[in-house]
C-alpha cells in the first residue's frame, strides 16, 4: 500500500466519525505463586527501622496474555526449591528463607501454557528469587537492561547463559509497540533494575514494582535498603514510579508484600 493510499484511508477514517477503537493489546494478567518465605530481619530493607523484626515475604511472577503472544515478568525462586523440605536458607540470616509451594512449570501447565508458548520475557533484576527459572525458557527473548546484563556476578560469572536470546535495553521499552506493556528503567536496587507498566482494558494501569520497593510501609517512607547498589538512583526510581502512578492513574503491586498479594486474585483467576 502506497503512502498516498494510506493518507486517503486515514482521512476517510477521520471524517467518518465512526472509527473503530483498536482492540486492547493486553487480554489477561495472571499472578503466579513463585515463592513464599520468611525474612529474618526486615531492617536490612528499612535501615534504622524494624530492627530484629521478622516478616513473611512472597514472590510473584506475572503472566500476561497479549494479542501478539504470551509475556512473562520475573521467574521467581528456582523450581528445584520445591523439593527442599526445609526450604532454601540464605547465607545472611537477616535475609529470606525461601520455599516453593508450587513450581512455575506446574503453574503454567495448569493454565495450558507450555514454556515454548512464551514469546517474550523480562526480569526485574538478577537476584536469585527473580531469575531462578529463566532457563525453563531457553529460546524465549529476554528483555534486560544492558547495565544489569553486564553487571559481574559472583566470581565475575555472567548473569545469564551466553546462548540465551537477549535484547539489552538502555532505558524504557514499549514491548509490543502499543503502549500496553512498557518496561520502566528503575535502577538503584541493582545497576539495571527495571519495573513494568501494564495497561489492562478493564482493570486499568498497574505498575509491577520488581524490587524498587519491597513492602508497603517502605514505599510510604521511601526507605532505601542497605544492600541496594545506589541510594540516589533508588530514590530517583521511586520518584519515577510515583510520577507514573499519578500520570497513568495506576495501582502499584509490590512484589514481596504478602498482605497486598493476599488481597489480589491468584492464578488460575486473572485480571483483564
Amino acid at each position: 500500500m502506497t503512502l498516498a493510499v494510506l493518507l486517503v484511508a486515514a482521512a476517510l477514517t477521520g471524517n467518518s466519525g465512526h472509527a473503530q477503537p483498536a482492540k486492547p493489546g493486553v487480554e489477561k494478567l495472571y499472578i503466579l505463586n513463585c515463592g513464599e518465605g520468611v525474612a529474618g530481619d526486615i531492617s536490612r530493607w528499612s535501615p534504622g527501622i524494624n530492627e530484629g523484626k521478622s516478616m513473611n515475604f512472597v514472590d510473584s511472577c506475572y503472566l500476561i496474555k497479549h494479542a501478539q503472544g504470551w509475556f512473562l515478568w520475573d521467574t521467581g525462586v528456582a523450581d528445584a526449591v520445591a523439593a527442599m523440605p526445609d526450604g532454601l536458607a540464605p547465607a545472611d540470616p537477616k535475609a529470606v528463607l525461601w520455599r516453593r509451594p508450587k513450581t512455575l512449570a506446574g503453574e503454567l501447565d495448569r493454565l495450558g501454557v507450555k514454556p515454548a508458548d512464551i514469546k517474550g520475557m523480562a526480569v526485574s533484576h538478577t537476584h536469585p528469587d527473580h531469575v531462578g527459572n529463566v532457563e525453563l525458557f531457553p529460546t524465549t527473548m529476554l528483555y534486560v537492561q544492558k547495565a544489569e546484563y553486564e553487571w559481574p556476578g559472583a566470581n565475575n560469572a555472567p548473569r545469564f547463559k551466553a546462548e540465551h536470546p537477549v535484547t539489552k535495553l538502555e532505558g524504557d521499552r514499549d514491548i509490543f509497540g502499543d503502549g500496553s506493556v512498557t518496561i520502566l528503567s528503575t535502577p538503584g536496587h541493582t545497576p539495571g533494575h527495571q519495573s513494568l507498566l501494564v495497561k489492562l482494558p478493564k482493570s486499568g494501569a498497574i505498575v509491577l514494582s520488581g524490587d524498587a520497593v519491597h513492602f508497603t510501609s517502605n514505599w510510604e517512607i521511601r526507605a532505601v535498603p542497605s544492600m541496594n547498589s545506589n541510594k540516589e538512583q533508588t530514590q530517583a526510581s521511586m520518584l519515577k514510579i510515583a510520577d507514573t502512578l499519578a500520570k497513568e492513574k495506576a495501582q502499584l503491586w509490590i512484589n514481596h508484600d504478602k498482605a497486598q498479594r493476599d488481597s489480589l486474585k491468584m492464578s488460575p483467576e486473572f485480571y483483564e
